[in-house]
């Protein structure tokens, strides 16, 4: 293995932990379809949803899954062209 391998795949296994933590920090949502059909309607009028620590952690595990996909399809083509 070269040192570009085991470089991407630390950040390949950084991510996923990232990924996996994220996911457990964030809420669950227990209420079922009546709690998305009121929810709906009280982010709509909410004006500060996207401040809170939820709405935060919800657009970061975004962006790390994002960030998982790219690197993970970047890896596979990358070291399917060099063997």
């Amino acid at each position: 293995m070269t040192w570009d391998q085991i470089a991407l795949g630390v950040l390949l296994l950084i991510s996923s932990i990232a990924i996996v933590v994220l996911v457990l920090m964030q809420q669950g949502r227990e209420a079922g379809l009546s709690g998305a059909i009121a929810g709906g309607a009280e982010s709509f009028f909410g004006k500060n949803k996207g401040r809170t620590i939820e709405a935060k952690l919800e657009k970061l595990t975004k962006v790390v899954a994002i960030g998982f996909f790219v690197l993970t399809l970047g890896m596979t083509i990358l070291f399917s062209f060099i063997h």
